[in-house]
């Protein structure tokens, strides 16, 4: 989420370094099946954009290894859009946008708007702020990182087309993500975290507000943020550059979106009952101004 500095690597070579740093295995295990419901799901009509977070050129947090976020976030959207597939999601598309900020992110949600999505699922990888920071050698290099923050983190908007839809996916996502045994990061409710301090609206799944996130803000479609991890913790980069690790949050992903199809397709009056958020008990601090996400 926050970008600490930036380079133009090509993204061969933005590969080779990933898999250079692939073999761990994800902490967590598969969760056991659960008991057979009935799905009302379309899954081959229910559209759903995987935005690939950044660009290239502008290609967001720099990884304790010197890997920029943006091979993480392409590597990761690339295996869920195709795990989405596999799973009868047709319609599932995978969204690069070239564009800069903030033009491209006005680019991404109006692409997702026009192609009349159902839902809308930025990817992404992170870090800390500067003042959170502390340097190492890697390779002869100097590079940046901090081990005291990993897990993932999901964020909403309360600007967004669906509010409440994108709540509940965040629900969904979150609570799959732990079934795999993954956590999230408490880290944005603390003091220290300065102005990109966040109110947690669910504290079960781990989602934060942040309003002013453009791509969230600007879909009129149910839209969520995940932050997969933190690629400034070195050992959760190493997890993250994995398939492994890929294929867990995958899993997930997959999970959640044939959960949400269904609960959608319900009746309202069938629809389960949505659980009441649990925040945090400390105050909002949505940061001002539009964040280049």
């Amino acid at each position: 989420m926050i970008a600490l500095r930036h380079a133009g690597i090509a993204l061969p070579v933005l590969a080779a370094l990933l898999v250079a740093a692939g073999g761990h295995r994800a902490h967590g295990e598969e969760r056991a099946p659960a008991a057979a419901q009935p799905d009302t799901c379309q899954r081959a009509n229910f559209r759903v954009v995987v935005d690939v977070g950044h660009t290239l050129q502008v290609p967001g947090a720099m990884s304790a290894r010197g890997v920029p976020e943006y091979a993480f976030n392409l590597q990761l959207a690339q295996d869920i859009k195709q795990a989405l597939a596999d799973a009868g999601f047709a319609e599932a598309e995978l969204l690069i946008t070239a564009t800069a900020p903030w033009r491209g992110l006005v680019e991404r949600a109006a692409h997702a708007n026009n192609m009349h999505a159902d839902l809308f699922i930025a990817i992404h990888h992170d870090s800390v702020p500067d003042n959170l920071i502390q340097t190492w050698e890697y390779e002869g290099q100097q590079q940046q990182y901090n081990d005291d923050y990993p897990g993932y983190a999901l964020f909403t908007s309360n600007d967004n087309g669906d509010r409440a839809g994108s709540l509940a996916f965040g629900h969904f996502l979150g609570k799959e993500l732990q079934a795999r045994g993954l956590h999230y990061t408490p880290h944005y409710t603390l003091a220290l975290m300065g102005h990109h301090r966040r109110e947690l609206i669910d504290a079960e799944a781990g989602v934060y507000r942040f309003d002013q996130l453009i791509v969230l803000r600007m879909t009129r479609m149910p839209a969520v943020l995940l932050e997969a991890g933190s690629i400034v913790n070195r050992q959760e980069e190493l997890e993250l550059a994995s398939p492994e690790r890929r294929a867990l949050t995958s899993a997930a992903v997959v999970a959640a979106v044939g959960d949400f199809c269904t609960a959608r397709s319900l009746p309202v009056s069938a629809r389960p009952a949505k659980p009441a958020p649990k925040a945090a008990a400390q105050p909002g601090h949505a940061a001002s101004g539009a964040a280049a996400r």
